[in-house]
C-alpha cells in the first residue's frame, strides 16, 4: 500500500511538472513564466489597476497586461532607449496626445512613472490604435504593430488607406521590421497564455 501510495504521489508530481513545462513553453517567455510563478505578488501587483483602466477604455484586461508584461515586464520605472517611460512605455509624444485630449492640465512627462498615469495613458493609446483598424477582421496584429512602430510604417505595412481588408497574415509579412514583427508576436503569445489561464 505504501508503495503504491509513493508510485501515485510520484506520478501526480511529474505529471504536474510536465503540465507546468508545457504551459511555460505555450507562454511565448518560458524563463519569465517561471519567475512568474515563484513570485506571483510581483506580477500581479497591478492587475486590478490594469482591470479597471482597461475596462474603462473597453479593452480586454488580459491584453492591456500582455503589453505591460512585453514593455516593461511590470517596471514602473523602465526607461526607454527612445524616451519610453514607465509600464507600458509611453512615448512622450504619445502622453502629450493623451493629456490634450483628455483635457489633462500642466501635464509633464514625468508623471509616466506614476502606475495609473501611464496605464491611462497606454490603453488610452491602444484603444486609438484599435479604433484606427476596427474595419478589420482581426484588428490586433494591426493595432499593436501602431502601438510600437506608429501609425504610419502599419498604414504602409497595410499596403493601402487602413480601410480596405487585409488578411492578418499578409500585413504581418509585410512589416519590415524584425523587432515589430516580434513584438506582435510575443504579446499576442502571452495574450493568448492568460486566456488559456483563465486570469491574469
Amino acid at each position: 500500500m505504501i508503495r503504491f501510495l509513493f508510485k501515485f504521489i510520484v506520478c501526480v508530481l511529474l505529471a504536474l511538472a510536465v503540465g507546468s513545462v508545457y504551459l511555460a513553453v505555450r507562454s511565448g517567455d518560458p524563463i519569465y513564466t517561471f519567475y512568474e510563478w515563484m513570485s506571483p505578488a510581483r506580477f500581479q501587483r497591478y492587475d486590478e489597476l490594469i482591470r479597471s483602466v482597461a475596462i474603462a477604455h473597453h479593452l480586454d484586461p488580459m491584453l492591456v497586461k500582455a503589453v505591460v508584461w512585453r514593455e516593461s515586464r511590470f517596471d514602473p520605472k523602465k526607461y526607454g532607449g527612445a524616451g519610453e517611460r514607465g509600464l507600458m512605455q509611453v512615448s512622450e509624444k504619445a502622453a502629450n496626445e493623451w493629456a490634450r485630449e483628455n483635457k489633462i492640465d500642466n501635464f509633464r512627462v514625468e508623471q509616466l512613472f506614476d502606475p495609473k498615469t501611464n496605464i491611462d495613458a497606454g490603453t488610452w493609446y491602444l484603444r486609438r490604435a484599435f479604433e484606427h483598424w476596427e474595419t478589420q477582421s482581426e484588428p490586433l496584429p494591426f493595432a499593436l504593430a501602431e502601438y510600437n512602430a506608429g501609425a504610419s510604417r502599419a498604414q504602409r505595412w497595410s499596403g493601402g488607406d487602413g480601410v480596405a481588408a487585409v488578411a492578418p497574415q499578409t500585413f504581418l509579412r509585410n512589416i519590415d521590421f524584425p523587432g515589430t514583427r516580434k513584438y506582435v508576436d510575443s504579446i499576442i503569445e502571452r495574450y493568448e497564455f492568460y486566456q488559456r489561464r483563465g486570469r491574469m
